[in-house]
């Protein structure tokens, strides 16, 4: 080889060594590191051609994203805040779920934060935003709390609801027709023989709690019934409201032979309630509930209940937040969107014909 020329060596290419970073995918590609992580966060406002050249450098130079790569340009980490006040754990728990998923999926922070109203709304969007939060999401009741929509709209947070009965034109919003879910149920109780079914309502503040009422009392007038006051007794959605409610609705001659409760923790207290006044359900007292959460299946008997896709609704939200966090103020930006899930009525072991029947 003497005399020779040397053969060029080719310049060594780090892969999947964690050293390498956006500002190398944009040399590669030839485009700016901004480029780069648009592509890399599927965002618009990048041309067919620009995106294609983008996605072969990644796929060069073996390049995995990871989340300080995904910050560079000067685009801060997407933090999410999840502010909650609710008092069911077990319907907190699904949402959690939701939500932690979305995070993972969207590589955002997730922030947790409790707000009992001792500060006000305005307080509290600037405390958020003095924390870099840059959305937020709102689960029940929190979602209906119409000072605190507008505070944190004032304060240009983006904004999701969850499980809202009324969507405001600035937020996204997850849910479902609760009114329907209601009417389905209703009407599930009525085909095993049912005529005389309480109702155990939801927190008044929430704007659920009415449309699962309102689906209910239309059931029974399309099945030719009144609607019996007595028969539809206040709740808060805990479970010591449905010991409550429950207390006033068996005490009543003659008692319902069914009880409806608003959610699962409410349903729960009513089965415990039964058993204490030596009653079997469903032979003697059916009950069903709303939500399917954990504590549907932690009870004897399980109950029947309306199940909504709480977890999913949460991910989902996450996913839209975290889109309109990082296209910020591109016109590409994707507008608020208002989506409704499908419940499914899930049948169990506490629901049965009337003993009379």
């Amino acid at each position: 080889m003497d005399g020779a020329e040397k053969p060029k060596r080719r310049p060594r290419v780090r892969r999947g060594s964690g050293e390498l970073t956006v500002a190398d995918v944009a040399r590669q590609a030839g485009v700016s590191p901004m480029t780069v992580s648009r592509v890399i966060n599927r965002l618009g406002n990048v041309l067919p051609e620009t995106r294609a050249r983008v996605e072969a450098a990644i796929a060069a130079l073996d390049f995995v994203p990871n989340p300080a790569a995904r910050s560079l340009a000067g685009r801060p980490q997407c933090r999410i805040a999840l502010l909650h006040s609710n008092p069911s754990a077990a319907y907190l728990s699904e949402f959690l779920v939701g939500s932690l998923a979305g995070a993972a999926e969207t590589d955002a922070q997730l922030v947790v934060e409790h707000w009992d109203g001792r500060d006000s709304p305005t307080r509290l969007a600037q405390r958020l935003t003095d924390h870099r939060i840059d959305a937020v999401l709102l689960p029940p009741p929190l979602c209906d709390d119409a000072a605190l929509l507008a505070a944190l709209s004032a304060s240009k947070l983006p904004l999701a609801q969850i499980a809202t009965g009324a969507p405001v034109a600035f937020a996204d919003a997850v849910s479902i027709d609760d009114e329907g879910a209601a009417h389905a149920m209703t009407r599930h109780l009525l085909a095993l023989g049912h005529r005389r079914i309480g109702f155990i309502a939801g927190d008044p503040n929430q704007t659920a709690s009415a449309l699962r009422q309102t689906g209910y009392a239309r059931a029974l007038r399309d099945a030719g019934l009144d609607v019996d006051d007595e028969l539809i007794v206040q709740g808060d959605f805990t479970y010591r409201s449905g010991l409550d409610a429950s207390e006033r609705l068996l005490s009543q001659m003659p008692r319902p032979t069914a009880i409806f409760a608003s959610n699962d923790d409410m349903a729960a207290a009513v089965i415990a309630l039964a058993h204490r006044h030596r009653l079997d359900v469903p032979h003697d007292l059916t009950v069903c509930g709303f939500d399917d959460t954990a504590m549907a299946r932690a009870v004897w008997p399980e109950i029947t209940t309306i199940r909504q896709p709480v977890a999913d609704m949460a991910h989902r939200a996450m996913l839209r937040l975290a889109d309109r966090v990082r296209a910020g103020a591109s016109p590409d930006a994707p507008a608020p969107l208002h989506e409704e899930l499908a419940f499914t009525l899930v049948e169990r072991a506490s629901d049965a014909r009337p003993a009379s029947a």
